[in-house]
């Protein structure tokens, strides 16, 4: 059986290509996620990878759609070795069967590590350089008087958390985070 994983890293980014894709090649299930590289344990990934049976092949978009580091990559390399499933690469135009294709295998695994970690240090200097001119990351806090309006709403149990969010602006997550400092205070 031919099975498929398409892997983006970011909720708004589209899998559409790489499904099509492996439809295209034949993929006759696939597995798709919106998960980081970087992440070793990913839901889908881990699915896809139990479903295969020996004289399956797992095909992929990009060999970096399917892992980020060198050692990821061999290690599921060396998995779908021991369990006799072929591995293709559609963009490497890569099979794990011949030689070669072994050699590109971990040339490209390596270009795919050197990529993330050049993706973390371009994060990491503009981070430091926007905190040098003052800026400052993260989400703007919110403004403990809509805090206090939030909370006030809930005590009074007349309106559900969403209809809280919806006339305070304050999000769902904050509102249940302050009600469990409050509870914490109150154990104490």
């Amino acid at each position: 059986m031919k099975i498929g994983y398409a892997r983006v890293s970011t909720k708004d980014q589209s899998l559409q290509l790489q499904e099509d894709a492996l439809k295209e090649a034949g993929a006759e299930r696939t597995y798709s996620e919106k998960d980081s590289g970087g992440n070793w344990d990913r839901t889908e990934l881990s699915r896809c990878l139990d479903a295969l049976r020996p004289g399956d092949t797992l095909i992929v978009y990009k060999l970096d759609r399917l892992a980020r580091s060198q050692k990821q990559l061999q290690d599921i390399a060396y998995t779908l070795e021991e369990n006799d499933v072929e591995l293709v690469s559609l963009r490497e135009k890569l099979d794990t069967r011949t030689p070669m294709g072994k050699a590109m295998f971990g040339m490209i695994g390596v270009m795919a590590e050197l990529e993330r970690d050049m993706i973390r240090e371009r994060t990491t200097a503009g981070l430091k350089a926007a905190r040098a001119r003052g800026r400052r990351g993260g989400r703007p806090k919110a403004d403990p008087q809509k805090v206090s309006q939030a909370l006030e709403l809930y005590d009074e149990g007349t309106l559900t958390v969403p209809e809280i969010t919806k006339e305070t602006g304050i999000s769902k997550a904050l509102i249940y985070k302050e009600l469990n400092k409050r509870k914490g205070k109150a154990e104490a």
